[in-house]
């Protein structure tokens, strides 16, 4: 399972540990990942997905999932969340 956030795409990031001695060993800071279900109104039903608490967070200031989905533009958003996207406008028409 791949450790992406599905709404923005953040993922791993390389870093180092800087020991006392000053010897350098490479790390990876791994996005906290969550499985959350989110209502979708325009779909009426819970959507599961993986996404940060950071995602998470933002998801609830823009009011859910749906505003959220509209709000962003789309070439910022992974393949995943561009599809949920699509879907989310195809029931809103």
């Amino acid at each position: 399972m791949s450790k992406r956030c599905q709404l923005t795409g953040a993922g791993p990031k390389a870093g180092r540990n800087v020991a006392h001695s000053n010897v350098k060993t490479l790390r990876m800071f791994h996005p906290n990942l969550q499985r959350v279900r989110l209502n979708s109104e325009a779909l009426g039903r819970p959507v599961p997905l993986r996404i940060t608490t950071r995602a998470l967070r933002t998801v609830q200031k823009h009011g859910g999932l749906d505003a959220f989905l509209l709000a962003m533009d789309t070439a910022k958003l992974p393949t995943d969340a561009q599809r949920l996207k699509r879907q989310v406008q195809k029931a809103l028409r």
